[in-house]
C-alpha cells in the first residue's frame, strides 16, 4: 500500500475511535505515534473535538 494511501486510512481509523470515544493518549500509545502527531491527524481529518478533562474531569471550584 502506498504511505499516503496508509496513512488516509490511519486518518479514517484515528477518527473513529475518537468518535467512539477513544482518548487522544489512548489512541497515541495504541499507534506508536505522539500525543501532538494524533492530535494533529485528528484535527485534519476534521473531527469535532472534544473539550478537555475526559469523563472524571471537574471544573475547579474557587
Amino acid at each position: 500500500m502506498k504511505p499516503d494511501k496508509l496513512r488516509d486510512r490511519q486518518l479514517v481509523e484515528l477518527r473513529n475511535a475518537y468518535e467512539r470515544g477513544a482518548s487522544i493518549r489512548t489512541l497515541a500509545a495504541s499507534t506508536g505515534r505522539s500525543y501532538g502527531a494524533v492530535h494533529s491527524m485528528l484535527r485534519e481529518s476534521g473531527v469535532a473535538m472534544r473539550s478537555r478533562g475526559g469523563p472524571n474531569h471537574r471544573t475547579r471550584s474557587r
